[in-house]
């Protein structure tokens, strides 16, 4: 987990799980987990809870709980054992398979939560907050953290197994000044082995295709393509040198694409190959066809999705 300064964190959790908030929280705070749906879920919870008691059941202030099976998000409370209205979203931002990064945003008066960067739901609380201290996570979930954010934090998703968060940060700059697509960046200084590229992006809904790039500043070399192509289901990777392209790369165990669906890749160049880690999970190797890395100075986004962030270590 990268943020700023986690005033608390917990890590390698077992689930089900309840973690003691230190002091409670608190306005402003933030609470950010990541994990993944395992491929088989139906459902899974997280509850904020004033305190961990079984036997009277302890209050819920927010009951969180994704229905996969049904495509539905229902939220609720619970006091004096007795739960509430529910309040149900039908909208279900998480997959099964998939990685994602959960944030709840505690308010005065509400709890406004974002999975995987878009804004998801905005709960009224129905319990003091004050009285809030523990969150339980529990059902078919894995979780890997779980960061209390203190006020004005600002939030990184994770760079996977594959980045090195170690090694000294490079920058990449924009020659349009933003994010906007078709984006190209310079990376300074050029590329080299250990080095990792981290994106965030949302895939357009009726998306075709979109590529990323990795290339000289100078001339027509492309040294990685990456073609995600939705309506085929096929990743194609490969090379541009000398004026013409290389043997297309296509195999794959899976397709981890879905227009309307958010992801994180990361791009790690080793001495030999590059290896591409798609929500967590490590999906592919393309072994170097540019050996002098150090020219690889240039990275292009192009095609059918929103890029949300990007970032080299």
């Amino acid at each position: 987990m990268s943020t700023s300064s986690p005033r608390q964190m917990f890590s390698n959790l077992s689930i089900p799980f309840a973690g003691t908030i230190l002091g409670g929280l608190q306005a402003g705070e933030m609470l950010l987990i990541q994990g993944s749906v395992p491929s088989d879920a139906d459902r899974f919870q997280v509850d904020l809870t004033c305190g961990s008691s079984v036997k009277p059941r302890a209050d819920v202030a927010l009951h969180f709980n994704p229905r996969l099976k049904k495509s539905v998000i229902v939220c609720n409370s619970l006091q004096k054992e007795r739960w509430g209205a529910e309040e149900i979203l039908h909208h279900m931002p998480f997959r099964a398979g998939a990685y994602f990064e959960l944030v709840i945003m505690v308010l005065h008066d509400c709890f406004k939560v974002a999975v995987n960067g878009a804004h998801t739901v905005e709960y009224r609380q129905r319990v003091e907050l004050k009285r809030v201290d523990t969150i339980c996570i529990s059902g078919k979930v894995k979780v890997e953290a779980v960061g209390v954010l203190p006020p004005s934090s600002s939030v990184t998703s994770p760079l996977a197994n594959l980045t090195n968060q170690d090694a000294e940060k490079m920058t990449v700059t924009s020659s349009s000044g933003d994010l906007t697509v078709p984006f190209s960046g310079l990376l300074q200084p050029g590329l080299s082995a250990g080095r990792s590229i981290a994106i965030k992006a949302r895939i357009n809904a009726n998306a075709h295709s979109f590529c990323v790039n990795l290339r000289p500043a100078e001339g027509s070399d492309i040294a990685l393509h990456l073609n995600p192509r939705l309506g085929k289901n096929v990743f194609v990777r490969n090379s541009f040198l000398c004026g013409c392209w290389g043997a297309e790369e296509t195999e794959l165990g899976g397709f981890p694409f879905t227009g309307g669906q958010y992801f994180e890749m990361i791009v790690r160049c080793d001495a030999h190959a590059f290896r591409v880690a798609v929500n967590g999970l490590h999906l592919l190797d393309y072994r170097h066809r540019v050996q002098d890395l150090n020219r690889i100075s240039l990275v292009e986004v192009l095609g059918d999705l929103t890029l949300l962030h990007l970032q080299l270590l």
